[in-house]
C-alpha cells in the first residue's frame, strides 16, 4: 500500500482531501506529529489558519472511519522553539525526515519544500492550487458595490453607489448562517495563501486582515467579536487626476511646488481613490513613486512599488525609503504618532510626501501634527492640504510661516511666529496658529465684533486667574488689543496683584498683554433691579439668602447704596461669608448699623 506524508501546506488549504478523493486507490496517510503541533499552536493562538487546519484533520479522520484511507500519526512532537521557527523551515525539516524514514512519498504545496525534497532524493508530489466551486465573497459584489458586510444571523448588506452618494441595501432575504460564513472565511484564507498577489496582513486571536487581490477584508470572530463577521471593501472605480477637474492653479502647484501634501476627509469620502490617481499622475511624469501601506490596498500600476510595515514596523520601512529616496511616497492611513514622525522625517530628508489622514474638517488634518512636531517645523513639512468630500476636492489649504502680530493685536512688541492657513483658491486667511501663553492655539480669522486674539486673551486670562486663585471671583474686560482690566472685589485685589506685583507681572509676561486691576465699585454699573436678601447671623458666619431663581448667577451685594462684594449663590440661593474675613467684618458692621442689605445682577 502506498504511504504518503503530507505537510502543513496541503492540509490547511484542503488540497490533500481533494487529492485523496480523486486518487482512486486506498493509501496510508501518515501525519507527522510536527504538523499536528504546528496546527495546534496556530489554533491556540486564535489564528484562522489553525482552525481551518483542525477542520481538515477532522475530515481526514472521517475518511479513515469510512475505510477510504488508513490514517496514522508518527514522529516526535517538536519543541516550542522549533514551532516558533516554523517559518525558518524547522517543521518542514521534521516532515521531510518522517518521509525519508518511512520511505514514503511527501505531499506538499510549497515549492521550496518540493525542491529541497528533490535535492535530498525524497519522492515528492507537488499539488497545484485546487479549484473547488463554493460560495465566495465575490458572489455578494456587483459593479456598483463598494463594500459588503456579512454577519451570522443577519441578512448580507452591501453599500452601493460611490463615495458620498451610497445606500445600504440587503443582498438577499435570508440571513447568513455561521456555516456559510465559516466557508467563505476559509476560502478567503486559502486563496490568500496561494495567490502571489494576495496576502494575510494580520492574523491575531479573533481577527484576520486579508488583502485578496483588490479586496480589503477583515474577518472577526469570537472572542474579539460577538459572532463571526466579514467586512470587505473594494474600489468601485479607478479614476485619473483629470477626472477631478482640478483648477489649472492647483495642477501647477501639485506639479511645481507641493511636496508635503495631506489628503484629508471623513471615512468613505474617496481619499484612497484620489491618492491612487495622484500617484499614477506623478508616475506618468517620470517620477519615482513608492507607497507605504498597511494593508497594501492601493490599486496602482506595476511601476509603483508598494511597501508595507517591514517586520511589523513602519519605522523600518521609512529607513528603507530613506535609502531608496523616491521622488514621492504615498503614506496611506496615518494614525499613530509614529506615522506622523516618519512622514516628517522623510519630508525633511527631501522626499515628496502624500499622507492620507481622517479628518472631519480641513484644519483638523493640520492639528494632527500639533504636539507631535515642533510648531515652527510644520509649514516645512506640510505645505498643502487637500480635503476630499463625496469623492470631490472640496477645499485646498496652504500653510506659510511668518513672524507677525496676530490678527486683533496691534502692538509691535506682541509679534510672534505665526502659521497662516489660507484658502488656496481665494488666498483668504482662514486660520492662524501660534503660541499663546504656554499653549498652541488654532484661531479662526473671521470678521467679527471682537477679534479672535482678544477673545482668546479674555478666556486665557480668566483661566489663569482661576488657576492661581480658585476662590476669587473676577471679571475680565479686554479694552484694547494690548490691554486688559481685571475687576474684582476690593478685598481680593491684593491677592491678584501678589507681593510686590509679582503675580500680575507673571500673568502679563505669560499672556503678552498689559493688565490693570480694579474693584467692582470702579466699574460702577447701575443696578438693574433690587433683589431682597434675608440675613442670618451665625457664630462664625453670615448667611445671605436670595430667591433660588438667582442660583448659580453672579450677584452684586450692596449695603444701602454702596457696593460691598460679588458672589454666586448656591442652588438654594445661599451665600456664606466668614466673619473673620474683610468682607465678613464689613457686613457685620453694616448689619449692626441697621443698613439695608440687597443684591443686583
Amino acid at each position: 500500500m502506498k504511504v504518503v506524508v503530507p505537510d502543513t501546506s496541503v492540509i490547511v488549504d484542503g488540497r490533500l482531501i481533494q487529492y485523496l478523493r480523486e486518487l482512486g486507490e486506498k493509501v496510508k496517510v501518515v501525519i507527522p506529529e510536527a504538523v499536528i503541533a504546528e496546527i495546534e499552536h496556530q489554533a491556540n493562538a486564535g489564528r484562522a489558519i489553525g482552525h481551518v487546519g483542525l477542520e481538515e484533520l477532522k475530515k481526514l479522520r472521517a475518511m479513515a472511519d469510512e475505510g477510504k484511507i488508513l490514517l496514522e500519526f508518527y514522529g516526535e512532537r517538536p519543541d516550542f522553539w522549533q514551532i516558533k521557527r516554523a517559518k525558518a523551515g524547522e517543521i518542514d525539516h521534521m516532515v521531510r525526515e518522517v518521509a525519508r524514514e518511512l520511505n514514503a512519498t511527501l505531499i506538499t504545496g510549497d515549492q521550496v519544500q518540493r525542491d529541497i525534497a528533490i535535492a535530498k532524493g525524497i519522492d515528492v508530489i507537488y499539488l497545484e492550487s485546487r479549484k473547488e466551486p463554493r460560495m465566495r465573497l465575490e458572489d455578494f459584489f456587483d459593479e456598483e458595490t463598494m463594500s459588503v458586510h456579512l454577519k451570522a444571523g443577519i441578512k448580507p448588506l452591501a453599500k452601493k453607489g460611490r463615495p458620498g452618494e451610497w445606500k445600504l441595501v440587503p443582498v438577499r432575504d435570508e440571513p447568513l448562517t455561521e456555516e456559510e460564513l465559516e466557508e467563505i472565511a476559509d476560502d478567503i484564507i486559502e486563496r490568500a495563501r496561494r495567490d502571489r498577489e494576495s496576502f494575510i496582513e494580520l492574523d491575531e486571536q479573533g481577527a484576520t486582515v486579508v488583502q485578496l487581490r483588490n479586496y480589503r477584508i477583515v474577518i472577526a470572530k469570537p472572542p474579539f467579536a460577538d459572532r463571526i463577521e466579514i467586512t470587505a471593501v473594494r474600489p468601485v472605480k479607478k479614476l485619473s487626476i483629470e477626472d477631478y477637474n482640478l483648477s489649472e492653479k492647483l495642477m501647477e502647484r501639485l506639479r511645481e511646488r507641493a511636496e508635503g501634501i495631506l489628503v484629508a476627509g471623513p471615512p468613505g469620502a474617496g481619499k484612497t481613490t484620489f491618492v491612487q490617481a495622484l500617484a499614477e499622475w506623478y508616475a506618468s511624469m517620470g517620477k519615482i513613486v513608492k507607497t507605504m501601506e498597511k494593508p497594501r490596498d492601493l490599486q496602482v500600476s506595476e511601476e509603483i512599488t508598494q511597501y508595507t510595515a517591514l517586520g511589523g514596523s513602519m519605522e523600518k520601512t521609512g529607513d528603507i525609503l530613506l535609502l531608496v529616496r523616491p521622488d514621492y511616497t504615498i503614506f496611506d492611513e496615518m494614525r499613530k504618532t509614529s506615522d506622523f514622525l516618519i512622514y516628517a522625517d522623510l519630508r525633511l530628508a527631501g522626499v515628496g510626501m502624500v499622507g492620507v489622514v481622517h479628518a472631519t474638517k480641513p484644519i483638523d488634518a493640520i492639528q494632527r501634527f500639533i504636539g507631535r512636531i515642533e510648531l515652527g517645523m510644520i509649514p516645512q513639512i506640510v505645505d498643502t492640504v487637500i480635503f476630499i468630500k463625496a469623492g470631490r476636492v472640496a477645499k485646498v489649504l496652504t500653510l506659510e510661516y511668518k513672524v507677525k502680530v496676530p490678527s486683533g493685536m496691534k502692538e509691535e512688541d506682541l509679534a510672534r511666529p505665526v502659521i497662516e492657513v489660507r484658502d488656496f483658491e481665494t488666498g483668504e486667511l482662514e486660520y492662524e496658529i501660534y503660541t499663546f501663553g504656554e499653549e498652541v492655539s488654532v484661531v479662526p480669522v473671521k470678521k467679527e465684533e471682537k477679534a479672535p486674539a482678544l477673545r482668546l486673551a479674555e478666556k486665557k486670562l480668566k483661566q489663569e486667574i482661576k488657576k492661581f486663585l480658585p476662590d476669587v471671583y473676577a471679571d475680565v474686560e479686554i479694552i484694547s488689543p494690548h490691554k486688559a482690566v481685571i475687576y474684582a472685589d476690593e478685598f481680593d485685589i491684593p491677592a491678584i496683584i501678589g507681593k510686590k506685583g509679582k503675580r500680575i507681572t507673571e500673568l502679563e509676561k505669560r499672556l503678552g498683554i498689559s493688565i490693570e486691576v480694579k474693584s467692582f465699585a470702579e466699574k460702577a454699573p447701575e443696578p438693574r433691579e433690587k433683589i431682597p436678601v434675608d440675613i442670618e447671623e451665625k457664630k462664625k458666619s453670615i448667611v445671605l439668602r436670595v430667591s433660588p431663581d438667582y442660583a448659580k448667577r453672579p450677584l452684586r451685594f450692596y449695603g444701602g447704596g454702596e457696593y460691598i462684594f460679588t458672589a454666586t449663590p448656591s442652588k438654594k440661593g445661599i451665600v456664606k461669608v466668614a466673619k473673620n474675613t474683610p468682607i465678613g467684618r464689613e457686613l457685620k458692621r453694616l448689619i449692626d448699623e441697621g443698613v439695608d442689605i440687597w443684591a443686583s445682577p
